[in-house]
């Protein structure tokens, strides 16, 4: 999966309709192709972007879980030591560090 495309349920605060639409934006630029869509094909993206919200937003409502929801910030630290350490252990094709 594209590593853009976060998980969006069960957090707090829950994820805003921006995050939707942002995930389902990457979502549909993903299996496309398409980062910018052509003039001919712009409608359709757009169209597929709205129907992608709409319905990961209908999934986001209907879900049910016992468990607490996750902190967001506990999440995006993690997510940024996880993203450190990957940078951390590449080496510097150029430098060759």
């Amino acid at each position: 999966m594209c590593r853009n495309i976060r998980t969006l349920y069960n957090f707090d605060p829950p994820a805003t309709e921006d995050e939707v639409r942002a995930a389902s934006l990457q979502f549909v630029r993903k299996i496309s192709g398409f980062a910018r869509p052509s003039a001919a094909n712009a409608a359709a993206f757009e169209r597929a972007v709205d129907e992608v919200a709409s319905i990961a937003n209908t999934l986001l409502r209907d879900l049910v879980t016992s468990a607490a929801p996750h902190d967001r910030a506990t999440f995006e630290a993690r997510a940024k030591a996880r993203a450190s350490a990957r940078s951390a252990n590449r080496t510097d094709p150029i430098n060759g560090a």
